[in-house]
């Protein structure tokens, strides 16, 4: 099947699936034309890789969780590990945008909304010295880790 019938049949656009093969996620068979022709092995593969990109999971553990897929020998173990690695990083995602919406939600309760120049919205986003309850912390762990 085409590119086209890949992508009607996994639920993923063509650009996705091109950038799966690219990244070596997936290879379907070439045709003599050169034309890509995927098998429906190839079109469970990449509705496995939605449906785990969808719960989250990067490409390196969609890597692994790929490879512990077709591992018939495979410890349920090295999969737990891989998923209870994301839901901990969810959980923090989730601890992130709950302080986000509490900081959000007091500054728009404090601000009169009205016609006179001073805000708090702004005079918070535009504080130096202050990043804890504003949603810094997410960005400072991605630079971390």
């Amino acid at each position: 099947m085409n590119i086209g019938d890949a992508s009607t049949r996994s639920g993923l656009p063509p650009k996705t699936i091109r950038y799966y093969e690219d990244i070596k996620l997936i290879l379907p068979l070439r045709d003599s034309n050169g034309y890509r022709a995927f098998r429906d092995s190839d079109v469970h593969k990449l509705t496995f890789l939605g449906r785990a990109r969808a719960l989250g999971f990067t490409i390196e553990d969609c890597r692994s969780l790929l490879a512990l897929w077709e591992d018939k020998e495979r410890a349920s173990a090295d999969v737990r590990q891989i998923a209870r690695d994301n839901l901990k990083i969810i959980e923090g995602k989730i601890s992130d945008l709950i302080r986000m919406r509490e900081t959000l939600s007091h500054l728009v309760e404090a601000c009169a909304g009205d016609h006179r120049p001073d805000c708090p919205i702004l005079e918070r986003l535009g504080k130096l010295d202050e990043d804890t309850d504003t949603g810094q912390a997410a960005d400072k762990r991605k630079v971390a880790g």
